[in-house]
């Protein structure tokens, strides 16, 4: 049989998100096609050592995708105004230059991607809530 599904989503949880990360796989044509994640942070949930105890669970995730959707891509959709970089951040002073090195120090998820799954393209999209 074969698949139909095209990708993993990777997405974070934040409720304003929803709405806009549905509209953005709908006008690329995946609605239906794709398995997803969803959990705070998005890229930042799944990589940076504050939320390590998460990691595991999106592995066994995307392995399972895999196995059962034969999935080819991760598609990773971070956004603005992440309450996760908030966190990374700790109590120091917050501001989108900050919030930009924080997301951009995830190139990881590149890092990681190859080496675990060589045969998964990844997209990294980027999206504003406004």
């Amino acid at each position: 049989m074969k698949s139909n599904y095209k990708a993993m989503v990777l997405s974070c949880m934040d409720p304003r998100f929803q709405p806009i990360v549905f509209n953005f796989l709908k006008k690329k044509k995946l609605t239906g096609r794709y398995s997803s994640f969803t959990i705070a942070g998005a890229s930042l949930g799944v990589t940076n050592k504050k939320f390590k105890k998460w990691h595991k669970t999106f592995w066994d995730n995307i392995e399972t995708s895999i196995k059962l959707h034969h999935i080819k891509k991760l598609i990773v959709i971070n956004h603005r105004d992440c309450g996760a970089a908030k966190i990374i951040n700790g109590k120091k002073i917050f501001s989108n230059d900050i919030e930009t090195h924080i997301h951009s120090d995830v190139p990881c998820m590149h890092v990681l991607m190859p080496r675990r799954h060589g045969y998964l393209f990844l997209k990294d999209r980027g999206l504003q809530i406004s």
